[in-house]
């Protein structure tokens, strides 16, 4: 029994694993990089296996160790799950919680309505990552991945959080300079701040308007894959942006940006997902329903009123 694997060194293992990289796990969970490489030689020499192909420049997960971290991933849900059934029966969530959601909204929102969240319930330990892309919520191990749009895969449950658009927008300066464009196509000619992943070479912005839903392309010497450089470059006055009425509800009171197109919008609303296995976790459902109540309401909530 004493060979037995430390459930701490099979977390380890699963974030390498994850990650691909001893560097971000290290950074990830608090400790050094050779804290993450000993524990992982420890667990491989216990199992008798290489988990890993190692270079200098990536770790790659190895044939034993995707056996094995399917068993891990396993283990530690099971684990968690016992505990959340010890702690529901106390009534009390408890354990840790993964989030992910985008920069945004996670640093003025979301990490404010977790913080009166973990004085709620203070046996929860909370984990929020901040990212400008679409997660893997089973891969990558969250629990909850709060985003925005439509929600698109059905193999996960989707909560909705807010009800919210996107609009068009850009700084006084640019209209003076470029005009304001007078129907939806001729955002074509004009220059688009475009808020996309790096792999995307444009944009394709869908929107609901008098006729109903339209599309079109758009194109800009502009582009970045985080919404705060967007949002700095419509300000600029370097193009038009299409961002969530939350994002820029200050800007357009102040009038440092002007709505264009004002019969357009983008449906936008604020989802929770969440995977089938989390469907019975105490600590989950405590968590949705906090955002759904301060993220509507109160002093971090959402302002999505239209303008």
């Amino acid at each position: 029994m004493h060979n037995l694997p430390n459930l701490d060194d099979l977390h380890v293992f699963c974030t390498v694993a994850q990650r691909a990289s001893f560097v971000a796990t290290a950074t990830e969970l608090g400790v050094s990089q050779a804290f993450v490489s000993k524990r992982i030689g420890v667990l491989e020499k216990q199992l008798g296996v290489r988990l890993f192909h190692r270079t200098t420049r990536r770790v790659r997960i190895s044939e034993d160790g995707e056996l094995i971290y399917a068993a891990a991933r396993k283990v530690l849900e099971d684990v968690g799950s016992m505990s959340e059934l010890a702690s529901s029966a106390k009534g009390e969530p408890s354990g840790q919680l993964r989030i992910s959601t985008s920069l945004r909204l996670g640093r003025n929102h979301v990490s404010h309505v977790l913080s009166l969240l973990q004085r709620r319930y203070p046996k929860l330990d909370i984990w929020l990552e901040l990212l400008d892309r679409r997660v893997d919520l089973v891969e990558e191990g969250y629990d909850i991945d709060i985003r925005i749009g439509e929600p698109t895969q059905p193999q996960l449950i989707a909560h909705r959080i807010a009800l919210g658009s996107r609009i068009l927008c850009a700084a006084p300066s640019y209209i003076e300079r470029c005009g304001q464009p007078r129907s939806l196509a001729e955002l074509a000619q004009h220059e688009c701040l475009v808020f996309r992943d790096r792999e995307q070479a444009f944009g394709v912005w869908r929107l609901q308007g008098p006729g109903g839903m339209d599309t079109v392309k758009v194109t800009g010497r502009f582009g970045s894959n985080h919404s705060d450089v967007v949002l700095n470059w419509g300000i600029d006055g370097n193009g038009i942006l299409l961002l969530s009425v939350w994002d820029i509800a200050a800007h357009l009171k102040d009038g440092t940006l002007v709505r264009v197109l004002p019969d357009y919008r983008e449906p936008a609303d604020v989802w929770a997902m969440t995977s089938s296995r989390s469907r019975d976790s105490a600590k989950v459902r405590v968590c949705v329903e906090f955002m759904k109540r301060h993220l509507s309401k109160g002093k971090f909530a959402l302002d999505t009123r239209l303008p």
